[in-house]
């Protein structure tokens, strides 16, 4: 098995961490270049490429089957992405979520400081959802060993209770199919699976939820007309788009690049390559004697593993380890001679 684009990569290491950062494509280097040689002869303006952040906030939407670019917020990161939702919460409202979730989920509830936070083992979070909880808030694909949330399940349990569900996507959507009707909230970074940059997010609001928020200190680029009410009081965007954050115009034009990459080839055939090689390092990890987490997913933790991160680093294997476990994730362009690489120095 090859990569599915073996063109737009070129790694010089067997790197199976993209639950870390995901690798640009050639076209995203093109296009960073190009951007940033006109910014030095002084020959661009943000208008420039401003074009380009509805071309990613529609991209987003079609990835995420029944959202519309209307419903779609164009962010700087996940945690300011969750401002709206949290401000929106009574004081006292229970959030509910999943023990060891991910900071940048979990910490805006926390440090609210008035809010009910109740984290509970993953395998229990659809029983656990009860009358007082107001919001559940989960990573379909968990970032520290790759279990994933059945999203259907979760949902009609929200609906029977009246709560309200929140998703981070960062580490599924590129690989893992999914629909805009599971969640009431979608986030997302863009820099792992999607291959586009740190500086950019996507905050995701169903419409009949949509006026249940108010944007937290929004800036000139929330408004309605952006470029007419800069020096004015500004009527926001009627759309998601009045979430918006004034955007990093380069990381845009990364992240459109990327974004059409997954585009070309799919989430389903890319899942479908990554669960491949995911589920072949499994097998292999068990004729070694290790006993990863147990998941259908692109991302593979091995529990007790670690301290071969240091040795598998020096051989160019690249994986990272993750609360306890070291953790490999496998992407578009990665190959079974990844698979095989990284389980013959575990072997060494």
């Amino acid at each position: 098995m090859t990569g599915l684009a073996p063109e737009e990569f070129r790694p010089e290491t067997t790197f199976l961490n993209t639950a870390s950062y995901g690798l640009p494509p050639a076209r995203a280097l093109d296009a960073r270049r190009g951007v940033i040689e006109a910014w030095a002869a002084g020959r661009s303006t943000p208008g420039d490429h401003d074009g380009l952040v509805d071309e990613v906030r529609a991209g987003f939407a079609r990835l995420l089957p029944g959202a519309a670019a209307a419903d779609v917020s164009v962010q700087s990161g996940v945690a300011p992405a969750l401002a709206a939702v949290v401000a929106a919460l009574p004081t006292g409202a229970e959030v509910l979520t999943a023990a060891g979730e991910f900071g940048s989920l979990s910490a805006p509830f926390v440090h609210r400081g008035d809010l009910s936070v109740r984290f509970v083992p993953l395998e229990r979070l659809v029983d656990e959802v009860r009358p007082t909880t107001a919001l559940v808030a989960v990573s379909v694909v968990q970032s520290a060993d790759g279990r994933v949330v059945d999203l259907d399940l979760l949902a009609a349990a929200a609906r029977a209770h009246g709560a309200r569900v929140l998703v981070d996507a960062t580490q599924a959507l590129g690989w893992l199919p999914l629909r805009f009707s599971s969640a009431d909230y979608w986030v997302c970074g863009t820099f792992k699976w999607l291959l586009g940059a740190r500086s950019v997010a996507f905050f995701a609001v169903a419409p009949e939820v949509r006026d249940e928020l108010v944007p937290v200190a929004p800036g000139w680029y929330a408004a309605a007309d952006k470029w007419s009410e800069m020096y004015a009081p500004a009527r926001l965007a009627d759309t998601a788009r009045r979430f918006d954050t004034t955007p990093d115009w380069l990381g845009v034009v990364e992240t459109a690049a990327g974004l059409s990459l997954i585009e070309e080839l799919g989430p389903p055939a890319i899942g479908a390559h990554d669960l491949a090689l995911a589920a072949r390092f499994r097998a292999g990890l068990a004729e070694l004697g290790y006993a990863p987490v147990p998941a259908e997913s692109a991302i593979v933790a091995v529990p007790g593993a670690e301290a071969a991160a240091g040795r598998l680093y020096e051989s160019g294997v690249i994986a990272s380890p993750r609360a306890g476990n070291l953790r490999f994730s496998f992407h578009l362009y990665n190959t079974t001679g990844d698979v095989d690489r990284a389980l013959e120095t575990l072997a060494a």
